[in-house]
């Protein structure tokens, strides 16, 4: 199902994204359109299960949330209504610590941790775009899974307010989430699936 309207060229809003049918995934960063098609794929799917599944296990009864796409994430540069936001995103996983930015359609400002899984169809965008895009706008923690190296690179804010060097983890090795002091994640169920 296409959008004949829809030039991808042209600077578009969330309050455009929103009269957009069901048919299709899109993404919005600094009013340029991304296509999420096609669906991700079943491995990719079965890893964002095992991640979802430590971090709700873990998150039972906090004051954090766990969410995964598709789940709008509006990022706006300040105070602009969100049908003026220029940037939406629908990240992996999500972790959201403060209840005034969640509402029915989602999140509106930076989770506290954002969560990447690379397929070949995203993988350019989720490590330029979305990493500088992260950074910017003040997420906390940048989690990028490699499921065909078998890896994960975890990026954390400075207080410089700049990603400094990532933190790189093996299929074989826990990874302690530095947003949290006592959770660890088991990245072997996650690599296993």
């Amino acid at each position: 199902m296409g959008y004949p309207s829809l030039k991808l060229e042209e600077w578009y809003t969330y309050g455009d994204y929103l009269t957009w049918g069901d048919g299709e995934r899109w993404e919005l960063i600094d009013g340029m359109a991304y296509n999420m098609s096609p669906a991700p794929t079943r491995r990719h799917q079965k890893m964002l299960g095992a991640l979802f599944g430590q971090f709700y296990h873990y998150l039972k009864d906090k004051p954090c949330d766990v969410y995964f796409a598709p789940f709008d994430v509006r990022l706006p540069e300040g105070g602009e209504a969100d049908e003026e936001t220029a940037t939406v995103v629908q990240p992996d996983l999500v972790v959201v610590c403060d209840p005034d930015k969640l509402d029915d359609k989602g999140c509106r400002g930076a989770p506290d941790l954002v969560v990447e899984i690379l397929s070949s169809s995203t993988s350019g965008k989720d490590l330029k775009q979305k990493f500088n895009l992260y950074e910017q706008r003040g997420v906390r923690e940048y989690w990028i899974v490699d499921p065909s190296g078998g890896t994960i690179m975890v990026f954390r804010l400075g207080t410089d307010r700049r990603y400094g060097r990532p933190e790189v983890y093996t299929a074989e090795d826990t990874a302690p989430v530095g947003i949290f002091d006592d959770l660890v994640i088991d990245l072997r169920t996650v690599f296993a699936a």
